[in-house]
């Protein structure tokens, strides 16, 4: 199926995400779609797969022009789209989710539709437990089922939006390797949509750039990295060497502490972060870092053992004493646990500053324009959060951090921004940081923890397995210990 894109604008209120893109795609090649945060590759992708009309211009699929109501009609046509929050419902299982997704829905006999679901899985690579409730899940498996979802429907084209942030590498290769496949062997069309070049290089066959909502150019890959930062920054930004300073008084103090999930229970850590210190937490997904991270936040209960906050026992931590407490959790979902989707900007900073009874709206207005301004959030007060790039939401997500936050516990908190915009949210950390916070974080690249901890932590099978100085290691050598290698 050849695709055609003509002349596609979309406006949301003064902001222009798309003017008049007209791109091409043709069968059994993988495109990469390249651009900074806000660039209009998500606006794109989602007219392309029926999530939302465009002002104007068309689709054609075949020479034949298509106007898509919904993903469904989309998905009816041949195209389909994986975004990078996955459309799934947490509180139920996987073969519910993948019965939702499907034509027939809940009507299809389910025991038909479990062995479906696990040849599917099979014939891709992927291990699918059918009956496994979906919140207990990593993103990565998450992924692989939305994935599963759209093949099953009958998609020609697939979108990814972001596939590989916050999946582990052994999940990126699976990934990376079925996607070759349905390009090579099923003829199916394959768009990329990221900001890591390296794994556009090492995947795709054709990149095109958006720079402000146009088209800025297009090349043949593979081809130097340098190009196509070109083409999507002007310039590469200039990134300043990090000092690491000498930890201050304990923040968090962990002894002993487990955590216990239906997956795994970890085993008892004793871990230690001081004032103005950045900790990373490596390891592969499921390792137990995610557990004890939410722990932290009051998110989940201990199994076993102490957590101590600036010196001070707590004893049942919940997420309401945590944040009283100076503690705050930047969630990896931002439409799931981090915002509210439907609810403006304003209306955000109503909720994180309430006012006994009653909303001030003016005033809610008034820091919603501030928090926009001062981290350079595209966006008005009355934008509704969806609405937003990943990484505006990103950006207004730390903005809603209060001033004298104490500890600052973050799940992937650069996931899916590009290079400046990963720039720019370090150097809001760093400067909470210097004021004395704590930052604890984890992420599946490795580079990351490497360039912006003090300390690692790695963890292997639901064990601290080593603390290392950031300074002290490398990406290989990390990668072995993540591995459970001595």
């Amino acid at each position: 199926m050849r695709v055609e894109l003509e002349k596609i604008s979309k406006s949301f209120g003064p902001v222009q995400a798309n003017r008049a893109i007209s791109l091409a795609f043709e069968p059994g090649l993988i495109y990469g779609l390249l651009g900074e945060n806000g660039a209009g590759k998500s606006t794109l992708m989602k007219i392309l797969s029926g999530y939302q009309p465009a002002d104007s211009g068309r689709i054609l699929l075949d020479g034949a022009p298509q106007r898509f109501r919904s993903p469904l009609d989309a998905l009816a046509a041949g195209v389909g789209m994986l975004y990078q929050d996955p459309l799934d419902l947490p509180p139920f299982t996987v073969l519910e989710n993948y019965l939702l997704g499907r034509r027939g829905g809940l009507a299809i006999p389910r025991r038909r539709a479990a062995g479906e679901l696990r040849e599917l899985g099979a014939r891709y690579g992927f291990e699918v437990h059918p009956h496994e409730r979906i919140e207990d899940l990593s993103l990565g498996e998450r992924q692989q089922l939305e994935l599963l979802r759209l093949l099953s429907g009958g998609a020609r084209l697939l979108i990814l939006d972001e596939p590989t942030t916050g999946i582990s590498a052994a999940q990126k290769e699976l990934l990376f390797n079925s996607l070759r496949s349905l390009a090579r062997d099923e003829g199916k069309t394959l768009i990329l949509v990221s900001h890591k070049l390296d794994e556009v290089q090492e995947l795709c066959n054709r990149a095109y750039v958006l720079r402000k909502g146009e088209l800025a150019g297009e090349a043949e890959l593979p081809c130097p990295n340098k190009r196509l930062v070109g083409l999507m920054f002007g310039q590469l930004p200039s990134r300043p060497a990090r000092p690491r300073p000498e930890a201050g008084p304990p923040r968090l103090e962990l002894r002993g502490a487990a955590v216990r999930s239906p997956r795994l229970r970890t085993q008892p850590t004793d871990l230690q972060v001081g004032a103005g210190e950045v900790l990373g937490l490596a390891g592969l997904e499921g390792s137990g870092q995610e557990l004890l991270l939410r722990a932290c936040a009051g998110l989940l209960p201990l199994a076993a053992g102490e957590l101590y906050l600036s010196g001070v026992p707590q004893r049942r931590l919940d997420y309401l004493t945590a944040r009283q407490l100076g503690v705050h959790y930047l969630a990896a979902g931002r439409l799931e646990e981090g915002l509210v989707s439907g609810m403006t900007l304003s209306e955000h900073m109503a909720l994180v500053n309430p006012n006994g009874l009653f909303v001030d709206r003016a005033a809610s207005k008034a820091q919603a324009a501030e928090r926009i301004r001062q981290y350079q959030v595209v966006a008005r007060p009355r934008s509704r959060v969806e609405e937003l790039s990943g990484g505006n939401q990103q950006r207004f997500l730390f903005g809603l951090l209060p001033p004298d936050a104490q500890l600052i516990l973050a799940e992937h908190p650069t996931r899916g921004l590009d290079l400046r915009s990963s720039d720019w949210i370090w150097g809001q950390l760093d400067e909470r940081r210097k004021q004395g916070a704590a930052i604890v974080f984890l992420s599946a690249e490795l580079d990351e923890i490497l360039e912006r901890s003090d300390r690692i932590a790695v963890f292997f099978a639901g064990r601290l397995s080593r603390v290392l100085p950031a300074g002290e290691t490398s990406v290989d050598e990390l990668g072995h210990l993540i591995g459970g290698g001595a």
